[in-house]
């Protein structure tokens, strides 16, 4: 696992980029997945913003399976990266 100037690793940058392909799928903009989360804005922005540290913890993917209908591994790669 490489990690970033960020502080992210590439499990992290992996699982924000599916949630992120996800809610434009699903037409939801970042302050609506915000609310949902019952996070800020602001939050997504730094998830969704590979320069800055925030990401999803695992009660955030539990939670965002909820919100997209699907399993917590649809967020996560087959196989390790």
């Amino acid at each position: 696992m490489v990690s970033h100037t960020s502080g992210k690793t590439d499990i992290d940058l992996y699982v924000v980029n599916q949630v992120r392909e996800l809610r434009i799928e699903h037409n939801i903009s970042q302050a609506i997945l915000a609310v949902k989360l019952d996070v800020s804005d602001s939050f997504i922005g730094a998830i969704e913003n590979p320069k800055h540290r925030a990401k999803y913890n695992l009660a955030h993917i539990n939670k965002l399976a909820r919100i997209f209908d699907c399993s917590p591994r649809d967020f996560l790669p087959q196989k390790p990266l």
